[in-house]
């Protein structure tokens, strides 16, 4: 009994480590919407780094925001690498993102904030203390006192495409060291993450097509803190909002018939100003009596024939007549039926 525990428990801790990871299984067949325009909240202390926020998918809802958010590193000196949308034979893969020594390849999106399209230039680690550039953070130096000032170059796409290839895509591709960070060990997104991206899921403000890509929650202080006082707003969507295509049953193929059906396109146009026809009148049939009319009819109607009988009446033979038939010679009684005996002929 106790293996059998053992089993169920380590099934479950497999489902749970490799949920966050699930997610580069997901295609869509329409692309994400365009990044919207915000303001980065204010850093609420010293150890957080910027999640950019990004569109996520829902198979019942579809595209949703999950707002940008300052979160806790995994451990100290990783860096996060963010998510994207990549197109690829018709279809929109999402690639997870994850935490690493350094930042990899995130398909060129100009997601903001230290994170210009490659590589990061937010802030890096001395020492287990982590040093932010206010020139693309928004920290206060009364709180934060390890900070430096570096402009930074954006050379992501200046249209706010959220995904990389196909019909408007950006065009990047991975560098050197983004294909050798592809290849250092990774790390899931945190518990705060996680339950972050799983809060926006269920907030419908956050639905595209609610919020036709400008969410009313663009980021928050901290993981999950869709009401605290830091909450900010996106100021304009970052392109025309255009519903993602559904794809259903092919319709089926008309049934073939030789007669036209009663439907309005098969019958000819009428004006509304011309006046309806009345209904052609139709012949009125006979039909039988019933009961209470045959009780209150005359006897004499109730017994009249019609003239043209459907079958015809047998001649009338006299009674003393001989019949030409025969009847036919030793008729044996069979005792399920019961043939009555020939009668003699009365004597005349």
């Amino acid at each position: 009994m106790r293996s059998i525990h053992s089993m169920l428990l380590v099934c479950v801790m497999l489902i749970v480590s490799c949920a966050s990871f699930a997610q580069v299984f997901i295609s869509v067949n329409s692309p994400p919407p365009a990044l919207p325009v915000y303001e980065q909240p204010l850093c609420p202390a010293e150890g957080y780094l910027w999640q950019p926020g990004y569109w996520a998918w829902n198979p019942d809802y579809g595209y949703f925001w999950v707002p940008g958010t300052w979160v806790l590193a995994a451990d100290p000196g990783l860096l996060w690498t963010p998510g994207y949308w990549a197109f690829d034979d018709g279809l929109y893969y999402w690639h997870p993102g994850y935490w690493a020594p350094s930042v990899g390849f995130y398909g060129g999106i100009g997601y903001g904030y230290g994170y210009p399209g490659d590589g990061y230039y937010g802030g890096y680690w001395r020492e287990n203390r982590f040093y932010y550039n206010q020139a693309v953070n928004n920290v206060s130096v009364t709180n934060i006192r390890n900070v430096y000032n570096t402009t930074v170059v954006n050379t992501g796409t200046q249209n706010r495409v959220s995904y990389n290839g196909g019909p408007g895509g950006t065009e990047a591709r991975p560098r050197r060291e983004e294909e050798a960070a592809a290849r250092e060990r990774h790390i899931a997104p945190t518990s705060a993450q996680v339950q972050h991206e799983r809060a926006a899921s269920t907030n419908r403000e956050l639905l595209a097509s609610n919020n036709r890509g400008r969410p009313p929650i663009a980021a928050t202080p901290k993981p999950a803190e869709f009401s605290s006082p830091g909450v900010v707003a996106a100021t304009e969507a970052g392109a025309p909002y255009q519903a993602p295509e559904s794809r259903g049953a092919p319709p089926r193929p008309p049934m073939t018939t030789s007669t036209p059906r009663n439907r309005p396109e098969n019958n000819p146009s009428r004006s509304e100003s011309e006046p309806r026809r009345p209904p052609a009148s139709r012949p009125e049939v006979p039909r039988p009596p019933n009961a209470s009319e045959r009780e209150n009819s005359p006897y004499d109607q109730r017994e009249a024939q019609p003239e043209n009988p459907r079958y015809p009446e047998r001649e009338a033979r006299p009674e003393n007549e001989p019949s030409n038939e025969q009847a036919p010679q030793n008729r044996e009684m069979h005792p399920d039926k019961r043939t009555p005996p020939d009668r003699p002929s009365p004597p005349l």
